[in-house]
């Protein structure tokens, strides 16, 4: 049975272009009295990781700069309403105006998504492990809405380290029934718990999540896992 614990990692400061988020990280996490246990997993939220990677661009805060910036950030937009934009990204997520935030971003630049999540998270933690000499898992993390339900949560852009779906299937109910449907995405509920201990205003893009058992782990990545194909898609 997992038994949790999370905690955000403060005092990390404004990140830019060619900034080490490993350093960070472990700067911030030492600074604050805490340390990393094994099994630990990490979350990074997806600004800092591409305002790291340089996915940071001008933005003219006009409509047409807007649509522009979507379009080329976009596989193809599903829906139109005013300014907003239900996109699939080039990564194969579907959410609205591609993901692009203007929000505690410099006046006159907006940040993209990272380009490849899987790919970042697993060079932190590969990081972690070669400067911190223990095995960590890293979960990228970004905020979205969903489709017919109001409010935005957490979920998964990238993860190294952990399984992204808990596969229940052929595994018994409480009473003795085999579930024949049931696959979890722990990547999506662990990010969306993570989000709780991450405040949007006060520069605190890291957060340690403890206590998940050890089955937990293993290879894997978003976009191969947890993004669904057209072909088991009902709505494409």
């Amino acid at each position: 049975m997992n038994r949790l614990s999370l905690f955000p990692i403060t005092g990390v400061g404004e990140v830019r272009e060619g900034d080490d988020l490993v350093t960070l990280f472990l700067k911030a996490l030492t600074a604050q009295g805490d340390t990393l246990e094994p099994n630990d997993v990490v979350i990074v939220t997806s600004k800092v990781v591409s305002k790291s990677e340089g996915q940071v661009v001008a933005f003219d805060g006009t409509d047409e700069h807007r649509d522009a910036l979507i379009t080329s950030a976009s596989r193809r937009i599903l829906r139109r309403r005013g300014a907003l934009r239900i996109t699939e990204t080039h990564h194969g997520f579907v959410n609205a105006n591609a993901g692009i935030d203007h929000s505690n971003t410099p006046d006159g630049t907006a940040v993209l998504l990272p380009k490849d999540p899987d790919r970042s998270a697993r060079r932190f933690r590969a990081e972690v492990r070669r400067r911190a000499d223990i095995d960590v898992a890293v979960v990228i993390t970004d905020t979205f809405g969903r489709t017919w339900r109001n409010g935005v949560t957490d979920v998964a852009l990238g993860v190294a380290g952990l399984r992204p779906i808990l596969d229940l299937r052929g595994t018994l109910d409480a009473n003795g029934r085999p579930l024949e449907v049931t696959e979890v995405a722990i990547v999506d509920e662990i990010a969306g718990a993570a989000n709780l201990v991450l405040a949007k205003d006060a520069n605190t893009p890291f957060a340690v999540v403890r206590g998940l058992h050890p089955s937990y782990f293993g290879e894997g990545s978003v976009s191969e896992t947890i993004v669904r194909s057209p072909i088991g898609d009902m709505f494409r």
